[in-house]
């Protein structure tokens, strides 16, 4: 279900670091705190789940962007402190809480990251300089990835006695494979532009001032195309991995019948 963003709650989702911007059937997300490289919060996974769930059916493609020289340096070290951040629980209180409630407070928290890939949109994450733990993980939730020329991605859980949890395993070993991602996450070490395009990490790799401009053409080419097609052609392909060779084939009889009868105006 939908529901339309008011303008206090944008007002609400850019004080966590988030603004959301509309152009038809273009959808831009912003990460707006620049003087934070990004930091993230349970207030910006707040926001940014309740974003995902305002889109309604006139979006097509969302374009994931941040201001500043980095895209996300990753969840707000506050919330390992005692202080923590007003009005949140700390991962100390988090830790005290029982088996349930600490599940549901995660499961919250990954809701910001798993939207990005329903079945009525493409997602793109245009990503600059560091892109940390959250960070990468936020990233990995989208579609595709266009990188700049400067990124550095890193899963840096481990190496904080954590696990990455928000939702960027599973596409991460579909992108680099498990051996490769394995050795990601447990060295927590950098991976660059080059690197990330030769595994498939990402998409593609410009320079950081063409970084706007190549995610926006990369939006553009998917609006050109027919909206059911890419519609039917993306869960063709997030199915797939879990299809033998023969039920694929099935798939793709099927939903190539649905097109042509919906091209031939032939109701089912």
């Amino acid at each position: 279900m939908t529901v339309p963003a008011t303008d206090a709650d944008r007002k609400l989702w850019e004080e966590a670091g988030v603004r959301l911007d509309l152009d038809g059937e273009l959808a831009t997300v912003t990460l707006c705190n620049p003087k934070r490289r990004n930091a993230q919060s349970p207030a910006m996974w707040r926001a940014l789940a309740a974003i995902g769930r305002t889109l309604d059916g006139t979006v097509r493609v969302v374009l994931l962007r941040a201001e500043g020289v980095s895209f996300s340096a990753g969840l707000d070290r506050a919330m390992f402190t005692p202080e923590g951040i007003p009005g949140e629980r700390t991962f100390m209180e988090l830790a005290a809480a029982a088996d349930q409630e600490l599940d549901a407070a995660i499961a919250e928290y990954q809701e910001a990251f798993t939207w990005w890939r329903r079945p009525d949109v493409v997602s793109i994450a245009a990503v600059q300089g560091h892109a940390v733990g959250a960070g990468f993980q936020l990233a990995l939730g989208c579609d595709l990835r266009v990188v700049a020329e400067d990124v550095q991605f890193a899963m840096k859980e481990t190496s904080l006695g954590l696990v990455p949890d928000l939702a960027g395993t599973k596409p991460l070993i579909e992108l680099v494979g498990y051996a490769r991602a394995l050795e990601i996450c447990a060295t927590g070490r950098w991976v660059g532009a080059e690197e990330s395009v030769a595994t498939g990490l990402a998409n593609l790799s410009v320079p950081v001032e063409e970084l706007e401009g190549a995610a926006r053409d990369l939006a553009a080419a998917l609006l050109a195309a027919p909206r059911n097609a890419v519609i039917e052609t993306k869960a063709l392909l997030q199915g797939a991995g879990g299809r033998s060779y023969d039920e694929q084939r099935s798939a793709e009889r099927q939903a190539q019948a649905r097109r042509l009868r919906d091209l031939a105006g032939i109701g089912d």
